[in-house]
Formats: structure tokens, C-alpha cells, sequence
């Protein structure tokens, strides 16, 4: 929901402000934010989607996340309960990696309603617990790598991790929640009728997850069905008893884009309620007299909608490329449109995450309203870092694709 918009007394209280007072706290607020571009620019390593080392240890087996909290930490895009993870340290297994609303990664310790989010840098871990035993520094290294990707959704931790060689294919944790999956029905519907009408003809059957449709097709009870599925394997060049093992594996494949497709369509009017809301400081005269002001809103405004529609483009050119698939199903095209969604699994997260983590703050911070110099403040501090950061990569995988 928007947050409601100033009342006509907040802009004639904010006018009436000293103008000496507005421009020295205006310059103050230009060299501040020169310096951060200036700090931004000297850290551009940071500012890359940079791949985790690998190590030379043995894979090892993920812990599974015990609790609901846990289950929506897995669901989420800027969450990791380090309780998936392998550690040697039993109090960090109780801690979180999230994304800050300027892209950093840093380790919580605690949140709830009365204390609020006890935040730390990864490299204050240390500070925090017996930071000398030869298991807590192994753990370290392993928490900063994974903290370097762009985001913490299942399926790009399952990237980030496997360059770490953790073992995460016969591992739960690194699945959506069963709920989640659930909810994603509908979007799944998308991908799954093509499937259905292919082997059951346009009636098709009544499908209501891809769990059912697994079982629907490892035990076809049609001989027509059975027919057709025999001529989906040869032209897959796969023996029919494999059949199902590539539906799950079609299954996954598409479950991604449709949770990345539902983070999209939450994320999108959340960032045209904060066009909206940002577009009211145009009727500030302080702020339309103001060439440096006016014109980062613009910049800002222009960003934020331009990696909206991209990414938008994006996720219609996945559904065509989908659709081309069953008109010609071959081992290629199949191998070739799964290559092309994990390929864009780091990039789509990583914009989404960006995003959502902004958007999140506003709607926190400003749900009743604000005026105008904290508003400038709360964008120029808040909104700005990082954003050129998110349409790189938006702008990279936009061209990759052709879109």
C-alpha cells in the first residue's frame, strides 16, 4: 500500500524554513553524498557479482532448517539461516545472513519486536564468539564467501554453494517450503499446460501441483497418454522410465522462474507507489528550484523504471522460449532453455533482491507519511546506494538475452 502523502501544512511549514538553513544543509548533504560516490567507485571489486572460491574439502551434507522461521528465511531473497549450513560453531548456526537496503551483506544476531535487528559486519563475527579455534575461522571463510552473492535465494545459493563444493543435491534445504510451493500453483499452471495438453491432449487432466503431475506421468492410466509419452521420450532420446526424472527436473527448472516471476509482480507496484510518492517533492519550490536535487529524483526515477520494464522483458521472453520448447521438443532445445533460466538465476535474484529490500525499508519507514527534507534524506542515503549497482546488472543480462 502507499504510505498517504504529506498534508498541504508539511509543505507550508517545510517552505517557510530559513533558506540559509535549507542551502547550508543542502551542502552539506552534496558532500556527503561526493564522498560516498567517490567510496562506491574506489570499491568496484565489491561491486561486482563475484563467484565464491572453491575449496578443496569434501562435500558435506546441508543441516535442515528445523523451524517455520527458518522455512521463511529459505523463501525469502535476502535471508540465509546460517542453520543450513555446515558450521562448526553451534552459536553462528543461530544467526542470519541478510542483505542491507544498500546490498551489503551482514550477519544478525537477533530480531524481534522489542530489541529490533541486532546487526554486525561479517568481519565483527570474531567480536562476538571464540573467534581463535581452527572451526570458527573455517566457518568464517565459508560465511564470507557465500556472503558475496548478490542474493539469498534458494536457487542461487545452490550456484554460490556447489563452486564451494557443498553437497546440495539430495539436500531439502536449499528447496522452497512446502507452503511456498503451494502458493506458487497457480504461477506453475503456465508451464505445466503445455506439458499436460502434450501427453493428455487440450482437455488435459486436473493438475493441482507438479508433485501430482509427476505421479500423473510416472503412471499413465490412458494408453493414448502412454503413446504420447513414449514419442516425448524419443524425441528427448531418453528411455521412458526416465520420464519422470526429467519431469522433476522440468519441474524445478520452472518453479524458479515462478517464484522469481511472484517476487516480481509483489516488487513492481511497490515500486510505482514509490515513484508516486517521490514525485510529490516536485511540488516543493525549495526542491524545483533546486537543479542538483531535481535532477538525482529524475535519475532515480528513470533507474528504478528501466530495471522494472527490463526485467519485466525478461521473464516474457523465458515464457516464449518456454512455449518454443514444446512446439519442437528436442534434447537441445530442452538442455538449451534450462541453461539459459540458471544461467539468470544469479542476476534475476540479485535484481529482485536489490529491489525488494528498498522497497521493504520505504514501506517500514515511511507508513505514516514524512515530509519533504526527510524524504530527500531517507532517498539520497538509502535509495541511491547501490542502485546503479542493480541496473549493471540488469543492463548485462538484458543484453545477453537480446531483449
Amino acid at each position: 500500500m502507499q504510505p498517504p502523502a504529506d498534508t498541504p501544512q508539511d509543505r507550508r511549514s517545510y517552505e517557510s524554513q530559513d533558506r540559509r538553513s535549507y542551502e547550508s544543509q543542502d551542502r552539506r548533504s552534496h558532500e556527503s553524498q561526493d564522498r560516498r560516490s567517490c567510496d562506491l567507485q574506489d570499491r568496484k571489486a565489491r561491486d561486482r557479482i563475484r563467484p565464491p572460491a572453491t575449496t578443496g574439502a569434501a562435500a558435506v551434507r546441508l543441516h535442515l532448517p528445523p523451524s517455520a522461521e527458518e522455512d521463511d528465511g529459505r523463501d525469502a531473497l535476502h535471508i540465509l539461516p546460517l542453520s543450513i549450513l555446515p558450521l562448526e560453531t553451534p552459536g553462528l548456526r543461530r544467526a542470519r545472513l541478510i542483505k542491507n537496503v544498500r546490498l551489503e551483506t551482514v550477519a544478525e544476531l537477533f530480531n524481534d519486536t522489542q530489541t529490533g535487528s541486532g546487526q554486525i559486519r561479517i568481519d565483527q563475527l570474531p567480536k562476538c564468539f571464540d573467534g581463535g579455534g581452527p572451526g570458527f575461522r573455517r566457518d568464517l571463510r565459508k560465511i564470507l564467501r557465500i556472503g558475496e552473492a548478490a542474493s539469498f535465494d534458494v536457487y542461487s545459493l545452490r550456484l554460490e554453494l556447489r563452486r564451494l563444493n557443498i553437497d546440495v543435491e539430495e539436500s531439502d534445504a536449499l528447496r522452497l517450503s512446502a507452503a511456498k510451493r503451494a502458493e506458487l500453483t497457480s504461477y506453475m499452471r503456465v508451464f505445466t499446460r503445455p506439458l499436460v495438453e502434450h501427453v493428455y491432449g487440450v482437455q488435459g487432466a486436473d493438475i493441482a501441483s507438479m508433485d501430482d503431475l509427476v505421479r500423473l506421468f510416472a503412471q499413465p492410466d490412458v494408453e493414448e497418454a502412454r503413446r504420447r509419452l513414449q514419442l516425448t521420450a524419443d524425441r528427448l532420446d531418453i528411455p521412458l522410465q526416465e520420464i519422470p526424472a526429467f519431469l522433476e527436473e522440468y519441474a524445478d527448472i520452472f518453479l524458479s522462474l515462478a517464484y522469481f516471476k511472484r517476487c516480481l509482480d509483489d516488487i513492481v507496484p511497490d515500486v510505482q507507489g514509490f515513484l508516486g510518492w517521490m514525485a510529490e517533492l516536485f511540488q516543493v519550490s525549495d526542491v524545483r528550484r533546486d537543479v542538483r536535487q531535481a535532477r538525482m529524483l529524475d535519475e532515480i526515477g528513470r533507474d528504478l523504471t528501466d530495471i522494472s520494464t527490463s526485467i519485466t522483458g525478461r521473464f516474457e521472453s523465458f515464457d516464449n522460449r518456454s512455449r518454443d520448447f514444446w512446439r519442437d521438443i528436442n534434447p537441445q532445445s530442452f538442455r538449451s532453455i534450462r541453461d539459459l533460466i540458471v544461467t539468470h538465476h544469479l542476476t534475476i535474484g540479485g535484481v529482485l533482491c536489490g529491489l525488494a529490500v528498498k522497497m521493504n525499508l520505504w514501506k517500514h519507514r515511511f507508513a505514516r507519511g514524512g515530509g519533504p527534507v526527510r524524504r530527500l534524506e531517507f532517498i539520497r542515503s538509502e535509495i541511491l546506494p547501490g542502485l546503479a549497482h542493480i541496473k549493471t546488472i540488469e543492463q548485462a543480462s538484458r543484453n545477453s538475452m537480446g531483449v
